[in-house]
């Protein structure tokens, strides 16, 4: 193997190893909600529907956007939510391009406190606590520490292969 043919494959399995390292690494990000979707936070629309097709979990974003000259974001309670009142309310936007963290796993009642929400610009969503990470699949029940340890050991034996082979195959050795 000449010294280019060998550069090339000790910066492939390099990088291979490197993308592996960070796939397993990364984390899932928070999801932005955008209220209303492209139709955006707007007098007319059937808020309810667009929030019930969402899940939103502790640690999401709501964000919101509209004309900052013609609208505004309150969270309210419930009674305000209810009868579109801003009175005691807990926190309000007006930037036109809201971005409200969503942090605790709860019902949250938005409305427009412009006069808005007389015409449906009311929103409420219900926070989820985040899901439990999955359970690894060689802690099944019935198997043995030291079964479900040689299963690991293949498991990533099987990977170190297969990352050895993969350069290999790639440029066509």
């Amino acid at each position: 193997m000449s010294n280019s043919a060998a550069s090339t494959l000790l910066h492939l399995i390099t990088t291979t190893t490197l993308l592996l390292l960070l796939l397993l690494t990364t984390r899932v990000s928070a999801t932005d909600h955008i209220v209303g979707a492209n139709k955006g936070w707007n007098s007319g629309i059937n808020y309810t529907l667009w929030s019930n097709n969402q899940t939103f979990y502790v640690g999401d974003l709501i964000s919101f956007r509209y004309q900052k000259t013609q609208y505004n974001v309150f969270e309210v309670n419930e009674t305000g939510y209810d009868n579109c009142t801003i009175e005691g309310a807990v926190g309000n936007w007006s930037s036109g391009k809201d971005f409200i963290p969503l942090n605790k796993a709860k019902r949250y009642y938005f409305i427009c406190g412009t006069g808005g929400c007389f015409n449906g610009m009311k929103v409420s969503v219900i926070v989820h606590p985040l899901p439990s990470p999955p359970k690894p699949a060689i802690a099944a029940t019935h198997a043995s520490t030291k079964s479900a340890a040689a299963a690991a050991a293949r498991g990533i034996y099987s990977m170190l292969v297969l990352m050895g082979l993969f350069p290999f195959v790639w440029i066509g050795l």
